[in-house]
């Protein structure tokens, strides 16, 4: 109990000292440039209490929770009495289809309860007059996430090269968006830029860490890192499809009519 509340205070401590430089600038412009007063400075000050007190314990649970999950979960499953692999047997990439669902299962969930993308599908919503509803969004951006990792982890057990899977993705995306609905263009970019948060990017890096060290033959420093790019990547994909799809659909409609 001791260790965790010296663990927690250290880093309370770091948390305030991160928050400080952005407490400052605000008070900076507020006081010296606008010359306003702070208005509700007591909510302001409580507000204030509650985001360190919360990204302290956010930086605890991630510490002491989140990444020994995903470190643990792809140890295992990529552990060769899983596999049902003799001693020396070497594994084919077919043999680690349970990573393949684990791994694009953490993605849908982590991105349906990431709060960033909440707030945008809220605002979305709101600026689209309903047009663009907010499950609709974070169940279509959740499965480009889920997808993106399930390529993520074949990549990391093939060895395939990073670029290649980014390149030939951003290819898409520069077809989508020559044919995408406009209004939807700037909505889906942003998509794939909220996904990569609080609640993803964690278990995403440990597991994407982890398999790459007990995959034989892969390289934590080389392969280890990339999960987070797909994870950017695939949501803007997921998002223009959708749009596309969503178009033709009312167009057919009309047509119809």
């Amino acid at each position: 109990m001791i260790n965790f509340l010296l663990d927690f205070f250290t880093i309370l401590f770091y948390t305030m000292l991160d928050v400080l430089p952005i407490i400052l600038l605000i008070v900076f412009f507020q006081l010296l440039v606008l010359k306003q007063p702070i208005p509700h400075l007591k909510r302001v000050l409580l507000g204030g209490i509650y985001v360190v007190l919360g990204l302290a314990l956010f930086l605890m649970g991630l510490e002491k929770a989140l990444f020994p999950i995903g470190e643990i979960m792809a140890n295992q499953l990529a552990s060769p009495s899983f596999l049902g692999l003799e001693d020396n047997a070497s594994a084919n990439w077919t043999d680690y289809y349970w990573i393949y669902i684990f791994a694009a299962s953490i993605g849908f969930s982590t991105t349906i309860a990431e709060p960033s993308l909440i707030a945008v599908a809220i605002k979305a919503k709101q600026v689209s007059a309903g047009t663009i509803s907010v499950n609709g969004l974070r169940i279509t951006v959740a499965i480009g996430v889920a997808f993106a990792l399930a390529l993520g982890t074949f990549r990391i057990i093939t060895g395939l090269p990073l670029y290649l899977f980014i390149l030939v993705g951003y290819i898409v995306v520069i077809i989508q968006t020559i044919f995408a609905p406009k209004d939807l263009i700037a909505l889906a970019y942003d998509s794939g830029g909220v996904t990569t948060s609080t609640v993803t990017v964690p278990l995403v890096t440990a597991l994407g860490l982890e398999l790459s060290g007990v995959v034989p033959g892969s390289n934590p420093a080389i392969d280890g890192f990339g999960l987070i790019a797909f994870a950017s990547l695939f949501p803007i994909i997921s998002v223009l499809g959708y749009s596309q799809f969503m178009f033709l659909k009312n167009k057919m409609s009309h047509i119809k009519k």
